[in-house]
Order: C-alpha cells, then structure tokens, then sequence
C-alpha cells in the first residue's frame, strides 16, 4: 500500500487549466480574479462581504484588529487549535485566556466560557474567537447570546469548515461564515484544507464598517478611493499603518476553481466519517455530532489509550496519522509568558488521546479500509 497521509490537496486538470489561464493573462496579482473570488466565496457562505488574504493567520490578525484592540486587553479562545487562533491576539499586544473544551464535540466548552467570563468583572474580556475544530461548527447563537450579555465580540476561526452550518433555535441552518452570529469569520486555504491554494485565507463579515477596515489594513493602509478627481490618477493615501496581506490572482485563480467542488467534497468527507462510525462505533471514541450540524470534516479524530503506539504502528504501515492539537499553552512560547500553569481538565484528556486519520476527498475506499483495518488490528491486538 502506498503512502497515506493524514490530508492533502486535490488538484485537478481544470484547476491547472484555471491557474495557467491567468498565467497568462493582464495581471498576476490585485488583479480581477482577487475580487470574482471574494464575491463568489461570500455568496457560498451567505455573507454580505469577503476580504481574500495571504493566508488564515493574516486574517485573524486583520480580524482581530478591524475589531479595535488595544494592547493588555483580554480575549478567550480555545486551546485544542492551531496556535494562531491565540497568536493573533498577541500580535496586537493583546492576552489570550483559554475555556477548556466540551469532552464530546472537541469544541469550545460554552459553560467552560461562560464560567471564565463571569469569574472576573464586567469588562475584564473583551472578545471570544471559538474554533469549528475539524469542521464541526460551533452554535454561535449561543456565544452571540452570551458575548451579547456582557458585551463581547465574536470571531469565528472557520479555517477547518467551509461548507459547515448549524441549525439555530428557529431551525434555520446557519453557514459557517454566513455573518449573522459572528462579526467575522475566518478561513483557511492552506493546501490540507478543503480548498487548496497554496496559501491563502479569507475573511467574511456583515457589516460594511469591518469590511472597509479589514481591506484597508489588508494593503498597507493605502486607499485611493474617491481622490483622484482633486489630485490625479497616481494619487493615493496611507491613512493607517496597515500591511502587505494580499492574495494574487493566481491564488485567487485556483481558489475559484476549488470553490466550485466544495460541496462535493465534504459529501465525500462525510462519507469517509461515516464509514469510520460505523467500524468505530462501540469500541472507539470519535467526535461528536449535535443534532441539526453538518461537520465540514477538516479532520476525523479519534481517542485511544495509548496514542504514540498507534501513532507509531501506523507509520510502520505507511499511514501517516497526525495529532490535532497540544494545547496551545503548554507550547513553550506560551509557558515562557506565563502560562505555565495553565490545566483545562477536558483539554489535557482529549490531547493525551487524540489522533487524526486520513481524511481526504480523494481518499479511496481501499485505502480507508486499510486504514481501518490496522486501527482496529493495533487496538484489539
């Protein structure tokens, strides 16, 4: 058996088509494929606006500061992510304070948050970032609830979820992205995630007052919107100290292409979670599904004893499983600033079990047998 990994991009003939039409065309960056993929991407998840970046971690520094935070103030999130859901709040100077997560979902624990929040008074937070961990949304009408009560704001890290939802009190499904919970969301198109452009990211909103500020910062704080007609066609003006987070056409290009089969790959990765279930079911613990959510599937995790071991077996058997994630404050950067102490019960738990399986929508059947087969060979063995 050749190779498996734990996730990859699908690349296809009308992706490369795609990527060398723009090759050859006018303009290589800040070009029109950059804006025909914001408007497509923010129609798929039912935003009124979308801003394309370099990647996932410039978005969730852009979010963090279109949001106005100030050096010292203080912002929860979870610790089972990737560590810049945490990082970007530090960039701007900012604390990052950790909930623990829900032992079930993976995700951020709402009671964990609301516990966090209400130890400390009025004021001492200031925003919540929760995580769709491995693609399984988070009910954001419940966090906007609870921002809303002590008068938070929300950004929801997508970056594992394009193409997730959840379904709200009143039943209706709610896209991850879409903008009616949180102020901003962010996703991810690093080449393991569900669309693949290399690198690259975006960041979706409601409101016109976050969109203007997040594309302001995206390009060095630089506008030449409605100056020409005083000054001329070379005119602009840097009106904040803003940064060189710009996604290029060819990115842009891919990014489109990939788009337009999202649907039918998370069909797929839901068919490769539900035939994991059903070996799993009754004899290993997997993630778990609330009623009325689609899991985008980034991920399939599952909890055993002993982790390293089949970790290691795997690999002996050419499957590359991963782990999602170590806590991000027992990283050492983080233990060095102060975090050192820092135990979240269910986190801890949940890392010491932890291990990703292959998930991918070009994964085929025979090879997820395999990779069932020798999970099941190495936990019964």
């Amino acid at each position: 058996m050749q190779s498996i990994p734990y996730g990859k991009q699908n690349i296809e003939q009308d992706d490369i088509d795609a990527v060398i039409k723009t090759l050859t065309a006018d303009f290589l960056t800040q070009g029109p494929k950059v804006k025909e993929f914001e408007d497509k991407f923010a129609e798929y998840v039912g935003a009124k606006y979308a801003v394309a970046v370099n990647n996932a971690t410039s978005g969730l520094h852009l979010a963090i500061l279109a949001l106005g935070i100030k050096p010292g103030e203080r912002v929860i999130t979870t610790p089972i992510t990737f560590a810049a859901s945490a990082n970007c709040v530090r960039y701007a100077g900012g604390e990052v304070w950790f909930a623990d997560i829900d032992p079930d979902t993976y995700l951020i624990s709402l009671e964990s948050t609301k516990n966090l929040i209400e130890s400390k008074p009025k004021g001492f937070f200031k925003g919540i970032i929760p995580v769709d961990f491995a693609g399984l949304p988070v009910n954001l009408e419940e966090f906007r609830n609870l921002a809303d009560e002590h008068d938070l704001w929300l950004i929801e890290d997508a970056a594992h979820a394009p193409g997730g939802y959840f379904t709200d009190l009143k039943g209706k499904q709610q896209k991850c992205g879409n903008g009616n919970y949180a102020d901003l969301a962010v996703f991810s198109f690093h080449p393991v995630k569900h669309i693949a452009c290399g690198e690259g990211g975006m960041v979706t909103t409601n409101s016109e007052v976050l969109y203007k500020k997040v594309s302001l910062l995206r390009t060095h704080g630089i506008t030449k919107e409605n100056m020409q007609e005083d000054h001329g066609g070379w005119y602009y003006e840097m009106q904040e100290l803003g940064f060189n987070y710009r996604l290029t056409d060819i990115q842009s290009a891919l990014g489109i292409s990939q788009l337009s089969k999202n649907d039918a790959g998370v069909k797929r990765r839901n068919e490769i979670a539900e035939a994991y279930k059903s070996a799993f079911d009754g004899t290993i613990k997997y993630q778990h599904l609330p009623k009325g959510t689609y899991n985008a599937h980034h991920l399939f995790v599952i909890e055993v004893g002993d982790r390293k071991g089949l970790y290691d077996f795997l690999r002996t058997q050419n499957i590359f499983a991963q782990i999602h994630y170590i806590p991000v404050y027992s990283l050492p950067y983080y233990k060095e600033i102060g975090y050192g102490s820092a135990v979240l019960d269910n986190s801890e738990n949940y890392y010491s079990k932890c291990i990703s399986l292959p998930m991918y929508p070009s994964l085929t059947d025979e090879e997820q047998e395999y990779a069932i087969k020798k999970t099941l060979a190495f936990i019964n063995g």
